[in-house]
């Protein structure tokens, strides 16, 4: 036996003994069920079951069950470099050593982890397919059960039975020819999630949002200094959860991800119509007149406002309903205002000239919660949307005052109707379900840390 074969047979004995030793833990030596483990976990009877059991199994890059859990079609095994090279991202950009996924039976995954093995940083699955003689020799002494091994572990790649579609599956018509009359111009479609693509994405992304590199180049970036790695933002990134509360029945690598699959967003450019600064070197952005009662816009409106309430109007329909239209705009300037503020670098609340209570930081600056622990427990842990809407009251109550004898009703009027507004919902929603999603992440993250440390 060659020295690399025999280096390739000490890894998978080290894996049968890792797997027979975490069975064999509470088991004493004289009970039976520990011989019946030994001779379970002898080499060539554990290969020759793996062999077996290799048939629940597929490792494939597209997949059919995250179109629809319960589609039953074909899933492929398409290496990327047998595609096609073009501009536009996909399977064929994947590096040599991606992450195949892996669908069917869980409770044969143990064969799939036994093939994902490395020896010289190559896989025993990248071996098999390449007929490689060195593992056959490894396998076994007897060349002809090596092979006949070698030809069943390959077989994980490829789909059971004749490719097909299903009734819960996607299709879609494509036009080739030129006349879309004629039914013989289209291409009919099955499309298949690149499981494989979205895996790499996941852990780019990851890597990108929530590594101490990436944590410490953001930081280089709010204070101005130099540093060694690029800074990479996902704006109005989501997540696609698959799987429900059993992502594993979709694949093993969805169960990796926790069931999460990254959505980008795809959406028309937004233009910034002013120079938007953070509010730096105030305490608060609600005083009077305050950097938003400063604005343009809001100004007018105010200033409205309070001279047709000087007029002392009646209290018909018509003029309450004028008082609210009045309101209602103002209240939109003020969502048009967080909005512009969380288009900001996260973490600019964090500069020493930043003088905001933590409420306010809170609102206008909730990015910064994906890199400061102390930030995102604060802000999980205090009502800041009620003190937010406290303080507009109170802002409101004395822009409007002077002439005006306005006290703890109007307070509460103004209080409600920010309460009541739809804008500001939708931005507090919003707020939730980022939370929610990040919060998620970073429990993932930490899952996936424990288990490495195993």
């Amino acid at each position: 036996m060659t020295q690399q074969a025999a280096g390739i047979r000490e890894v998978i004995e080290r894996f049968m003994k890792e797997r027979f030793d975490a069975k064999a833990e509470k088991l004493a030596t004289d009970d039976p069920k520990y011989q019946a483990l030994v001779e379970q976990f002898q080499r060539d009877t554990w290969l020759n079951d793996a062999a077996r059991r290799i048939t629940r199994l597929q490792v494939v890059t597209h997949s059919l069950k995250p179109i629809h859990p319960y589609a039953k079609g074909s899933n492929l095994y398409v290496p990327p470099e047998s595609l096609a090279k073009h501009q536009t991202v996909g399977s064929h950009a994947l590096p040599a050593g991606f992450d195949g996924d892996v669908v069917g039976d869980a409770a044969a995954l143990d064969v799939y982890k036994f093939l994902k093995l490395e020896y010289d940083s190559k896989s025993l699955l990248e071996r098999v397919l390449e007929e490689d003689d060195e593992l056959a020799r490894a396998l076994s002494d007897n060349a002809e059960q090596s092979q006949a091994w070698m030809k069943a572990f390959a077989g994980i790649t490829e789909p059971r039975g004749e490719h097909a579609s299903h009734t819960l599956a996607k299709q879609v018509y494509w036009l080739t020819g030129e006349d879309a009359v004629d039914n013989d111009d289209f291409h009919l479609l099955a499309p298949l999630y690149a499981t494989s693509l979205a895996h790499q994405v996941f852990q780019t992304i990851n890597h990108d949002r929530f590594s101490e590199a990436a944590k410490e180049a953001r930081k280089a970036k709010r204070e101005g200094k130099l540093g060694e790695q690029e800074v990479h933002d996902y704006p109005d990134i989501a997540a696609q959860k698959m799987g429900g509360t059993k992502p594993h029945n979709i694949s093993q690598l969805n169960s990796e991800r926790g069931g999460n699959n990254y959505l980008l967003a795809s959406l028309p450019p937004r233009w910034n119509v002013r120079d938007i600064r953070p509010p730096l070197k105030v305490e608060s952005v609600l005083s009077d007149p305050g950097i938003f009662g400063w604005r343009k816009e809001v100004r007018s409106l105010v200033n409205d406002l309070k001279r047709f309430l000087e007029t002392n109007p009646n209290t018909d329909m018509h003029i309450r309903d004028l008082r609210d239209d009045y309101t209602a705009m103002i209240l939109d300037e003020l969502a048009l205002f967080t909005m512009q503020m969380h288009e900001l670098s996260p973490g600019w609340s964090a500069d020493e000239n930043c003088r905001l209570s933590m409420e306010e930081a809170f609102w206008l600056d909730p990015g910064r919660a994906q890199d400061d622990s102390d930030f995102r427990e604060a802000r999980n842990n205090t009502d800041w949307p009620g003190e937010i809407r406290r303080r507009f009251a109170n802002w409101l109550n004395k822009a409007l005052g002077g002439k005006l004898p306005l006290g703890d009703v109007e307070f509460r009027h103004w209080h409600q109707e920010l309460v009541r507004d739809a804008s500001h919902q939708r931005l507090l929603d919003s707020d939730r379900r980022w939370m929610k999603a990040l919060m998620d992440d970073l429990e993932s993250i930490d899952d996936w840390e424990e288990e490495g440390n195993e």
